[in-house]
């Protein structure tokens, strides 16, 4: 399944028209609509297309594998890893499990709010940042952590951050940063 998320990732995006990505994931929905269990990896494959799950492609992936919308849309719901909403280039989830709530976690992601101009669930106005939470990544030994991009950052201190989001995006928070 990586490989064909590989294949078809959301690089270059904004060039492909709607219809491009529309006729890859008819090709995703052939190979897999056989395939029992096939829903969520069409999904995470629809995702990386898109880059989120516009109505369009979760109507495509629920006519193509002959499921309810309802039922396409449930699963959409349900699991945090889907976004109906377009994300930044990156991805940042900070942690607050139990340990990295105690050693910080909230301090960490009150810090990105503010360095972001953004809450959790929101995306940068230049696409470069989205913010959201998590539960536990099992890295509790090394708490406060956050994932950008699924490269894991531990023990981040709040006063910090913008070192860390200046190795993804220099030119976003460089100079003063965001708001202050």
């Amino acid at each position: 399944m990586t490989d064909d998320v590989g294949k078809t990732g959301c690089s270059g995006c904004e060039e492909a028209s709607e219809e491009e990505l529309l006729a890859r994931l008819d090709e995703v929905i052939e190979k897999y609509k056989e395939k029992p269990g096939a829903l969520i990896p069409v999904l995470q494959m629809a995702q990386g297309i898109f880059g989120y799950l516009p109505e369009v492609a979760l109507k495509k992936v629920a006519k193509g594998l002959g499921k309810p919308y309802s039922e396409v849309a449930g699963v959409v719901g349900f699991y945090s890893f889907f976004s109906t909403v377009p994300r930044g280039r990156n991805l940042i989830r900070v942690c607050l499990g139990t340990a990295c709530y105690v050693r910080g976690g909230m301090q960490v992601l009150e810090a990105l709010k503010k360095q972001l101009g953004i809450d959790v669930g929101e995306t940068t106005e230049d696409r470069e940042f989205s913010l959201e939470v998590a539960r536990c990544f099992g890295a509790c030994g090394l708490a406060p952590v956050i994932t950008i991009n699924d490269v894991v950052h531990h023990r981040v201190k709040p006063a910090r951050i913008n070192e860390v989001l200046a190795q993804y995006a220099p030119e976003a928070v460089g100079a003063g940063g965001r708001s202050e």
